[in-house]
């Protein structure tokens, strides 16, 4: 399994911000906005719990892999990636996450 899939899948997206809408699925929804990304974030995560539920786990990766991908979206529409969230999980390797929780501000 090579482990910098995330980097290319999130660079593929960077690519395509600037693609014609009718030609990039991932330029469509950007061009969309927010609202449109949001929406499928939530669609994909309510099938995500669904698959759970159901005890498919076939359908549960290629749901977590659909949630993924939309997240990806989200954050490059943001300036950022999957380094991003890989430093702050790196952040929290080994503390507790009732720790961690703990100390969140907000």
């Amino acid at each position: 399994m090579d482990d910098r899939v995330l980097a290319r899948v999130a660079a593929a997206i960077e690519a395509r911000k600037t693609a014609a809408p009718d030609a990039s699925y991932v330029a469509s929804l950007l061009q969309k906005g927010d609202n449109a990304i949001l929406k499928k974030i939530g669609e994909e995560a309510t099938e995500t719990v669904m698959a759970a539920k159901d005890g498919d786990k076939l359908s549960l990766v290629h749901e977590v892999a659909d949630l993924w991908f939309h997240c990806l979206v989200l954050l490059a529409s943001r300036g950022l990636g999957p380094q991003d969230v890989l430093a702050e999980l790196a952040r929290r390797e080994g503390v507790s996450g009732l720790d961690e929780k703990a100390n969140r501000n907000g």
